[in-house]
């Protein structure tokens, strides 16, 4: 009989919270196991169809074979907000898999990037010692690469998700592909606006030390320069104090640009700071378009002053990320990522996709977050 259960652990001055996934007996030696069965996943016009069916050929290749037990982590930044429903996923998948498992996120309460990335490499070495036999990671930064490394030259797969590291040795990553999913939302922005000229405020990232998050703000400024118009971006900025700035300088931008702000874009969940800004500009007729669903990005598209936003998948992205590390195990990394080729992207990029959720739509893109328990 397999089951959930939870747990606290502490570990190198960080409050862990651990969703674990584990079997309280298991399958003796010569005994057939079950054959793996996915939960049904409800059908609605959000469901990804093609998504489903690469998973569902995942599991029949599985099943072809013998199914073994297995041990896994998987290391988020955080299991709350956007990593909510990534923690479902995995926690569904590894229930459905019937592996011992735990979804591990970190609590601490710090903006230093280097002391989260260095906390985070301890964890992977922790989880290491533990005996994982698979590992799926959205790591800090870069300064996480050499515990990746380590862990696969011990001979466990990494599976990197939400953040790519493709500079370690990880074997696969999963997640929305940085420049289509910034197309994607250029050309959603694009129908709203009028003809050109105009200038278009972009909330996004030029860091270069980001990768995922510079091509999709690229992505969707390539589209709109093309069409014609002036592209601002304005860097993030993720402190405390973020929105107060962010706000005020894209405020700035709708008050004296020329040619004048005809949109705004955000394009990480902070989107919302974009309304905000056409708010205190006194300008609520600008046509503003979000990155995910974040409660305040919803409540603005509730009022109209948000047309659209796109949703990242992030409890495919947690619910596969299991499956593929049970794949990589039971029939190797050629064979799974043969299955997974239809989305699968050069450097072993796994592509989600994207939700596109008109703001009138929203109740109907609630109902399906429900319907897989995977809502913020």
């Amino acid at each position: 009989m397999k089951m959930i259960r939870r747990r606290w652990m502490a570990a190198f001055g960080l409050t862990l919270m651990t969703a674990a996934c584990g079997a309280d007996d298991t399958t003796g030696q010569g005994e057939e196991a079950a054959p793996i069965k996915r939960a049904p996943t409800p059908q609605n016009e959000f469901t990804p169809v093609e998504l489903e069916e690469t998973i569902d050929n995942l599991v029949a290749e599985i099943n072809k074979g013998s199914i073994e037990p297995m041990q896994m982590t998987v290391v988020l930044k955080t299991l709350g907000g956007f990593f909510a429903p990534i923690a479902t996923g995995a926690n569904r998948a590894m229930g459905e898999l019937g592996v011992t498992g735990n979804v591990v996120g970190s609590f601490a309460d710090t903006d230093d990037q280097q002391k989260k990335m260095e906390l985070q490499s301890r964890q992977i070495e922790q989880t290491v010692m533990e005996g994982a036999e698979g590992l799926g990671i959205s790591p800090f930064g870069d300064g996480n690469a050499a515990a990746i490394d380590e862990a696969v030259a011990e001979g466990i797969p990494v599976v990197t998700l939400d953040t790519d590291l493709a500079t370690s040795a990880r074997s696969i990553y999963v997640g929305t592909n940085g420049k289509p999913a910034g197309i994607t939302a250029g050309n959603t922005l694009l129908a709203l606006l009028p003809p050109g000229p105009g200038t278009v405020v972009l909330h996004g990232s030029l860091d270069p030390t980001w990768v995922d998050g510079l091509q999709r703000t690229q992505g969707a400024q390539g589209v709109l320069e093309k069409a014609g118009y002036t592209v601002l971006v304005r860097q993030v900025t993720w402190v405390y104090e973020g929105e107060a700035d962010d706000v005020e300088w894209m405020k700035t931008q709708i008050e004296t640009a020329e040619p004048p702000v005809v949109g705004l874009m955000g394009l990480f969940s902070v989107s919302y700071w974009c309304a905000l800004a056409a708010e205190a500009a006194d300008r609520l007729d600008l046509p503003v378009v979000a990155f995910d669903f974040d409660p305040k990005t919803v409540e603005f598209m509730r009022q109209g002053r948000i047309r659209a936003t796109h949703v990242q998948r992030q409890y495919y992205e947690g619910y596969l990320v299991p499956y593929i590390l049970y794949g990589i195990k039971t029939i190797g990394l050629e064979a799974t990522q043969a299955i997974l080729a239809p989305q699968l992207l050069e450097g072993g990029r796994f592509d989600l996709g994207l939700d596109v959720v008109p703001g009138n739509k929203v109740d109907d893109y609630n109902t399906f977050l429900d319907s897989i328990g995977a809502n913020q």
